[in-house]
C-alpha cells in the first residue's frame, strides 16, 4: 500500500509541473480592452483612452491627431487587441494542462461516473471559473494588472497551485480509501496481487501522462515565445508611436528589460 501512495503521488503532482519561459517584458499600468475603447489605468484611475482605433483620449482631453499619427495609432490599437487576450489564453491554458492532466488520472483509477471524479469535477469547474474572472473574460472584455511576464507560473498560477495541490491531496486519500476499501472485502491472499495491479496501472498512466503533458508543456511554451516576442515588437511600436505623439510619453505601457 505505501509503494501504491507514492507511485499515485508522483503521478498526480507530476502533472502540475506546467512551466512557461521566462519573459523579460514589463506592463506599467493596467489595461482595460472592450469592443468600444481600450483603456490604460494607473491604480484605477484611466489615464489614456483610445476609442475605436483613431480618437485618443490623455488625462480626458481628446488629443487632435493628424493622419500619420492616426494611423500609427490604429495599429497600436490593433496589436494590443490582439495580444492581451493571448496573455489570458496562455494563462488559463497553463492552468487547464495542470487541472485536464489530474483529472485524467481519477478518471482512470475510480472511474468517470465516480463520486469522487463527479466531486472533483466540480472542483475544477470552481477553478476554471475563478481564473477566467479574474480577467474579466467575458464577451471581449478583458482586464490585465501592471505585472512582468518574467514568469507565467508564477503571475497566472501561483494563487491557483495550492488549491489544485489541496484538490490532489484529498484525491489521493480518496482513492488509497476506495482501494483499501476493495483490499479488505477480498480474501487477504490477493491483497498483495491487488496492489501490485493498482501499481502497475498508476505506472502506466504516470508514463502516458509524461509523454502527454511533455507536448502539451512544448505547445505552450512555443506560445509563450512567441507572445513575448511579439510584446518586444509592441514595445518597438509604442516608441514610434509616442516619437509622433508626444502626450503619450509619459505612459510607457511596455517595458522591455533588454533595452
Amino acid at each position: 500500500m505505501k509503494l501504491l501512495s507514492l507511485t499515485l503521488i508522483s503521478a498526480l503532482f507530476y502533472s502540475t509541473n506546467t512551466l512557461a519561459k521566462p519573459c523579460d517584458v514589463n506592463f506599467n499600468y493596467g489595461v482595460v480592452i472592450n469592443p468600444a475603447h481600450i483603456r490604460i489605468l494607473d491604480k484605477g484611475q484611466t489615464h489614456v483612452q483610445i476609442n475605436g482605433e483613431s480618437q485618443l483620449f490623455v488625462n480626458g482631453r481628446e488629443i487632435e491627431l493628424t493622419s500619420k499619427q492616426q494611423n500609427i495609432l490604429a495599429k497600436y490599437s490593433h496589436e494590443i487587441r490582439k495580444q492581451v487576450p493571448e496573455i489570458v489564453s496562455i494563462a488559463i491554458e497553463g492552468v487547464e494542462i495542470d487541472l485536464k492532466s489530474v483529472n485524467k488520472v481519477i478518471a482512470g483509477l475510480t472511474g468517470e461516473n465516480s463520486v469522487s471524479h463527479q466531486k472533483i469535477q466540480e472542483q475544477f469547474s470552481e477553478l476554471q471559473w475563478r481564473l477566467r474572472n479574474r480577467f474579466n473574460h467575458s464577451d471581449k472584455n478583458y482586464y490585465i494588472a501592471p505585472q512582468d511576464f518574467e514568469d507565467f507560473d508564477d503571475i497566472f498560477t501561483g494563487e491557483f497551485k495550492q488549491e489544485v495541490e489541496e484538490i490532489i491531496t484529498n484525491s489521493i486519500d480518496t482513492i488509497l480509501m476506495a482501494v483499501g476499501e476493495v483490499m479488505t472485502n477480498h480474501d487477504e491472499n490477493n491483497i498483495e496481487q491487488r496492489i501490485e495491479t493498482f501499481d502497475e496501472q498508476i505506472k502506466m498512466m504516470a508514463k502516458d501522462l509524461e509523454f502527454e503533458i511533455g507536448s502539451r508543456d512544448k505547445d505552450l511554451d512555443q506560445k509563450t515565445k512567441q507572445f513575448c516576442q511579439n510584446l518586444i515588437l509592441l514595445d518597438q511600436l509604442e516608441a514610434k508611436m509616442q516619437q509622433l505623439i508626444p502626450q503619450l510619453l509619459d505612459y510607457d505601457l511596455i517595458y522591455n528589460d533588454n533595452n
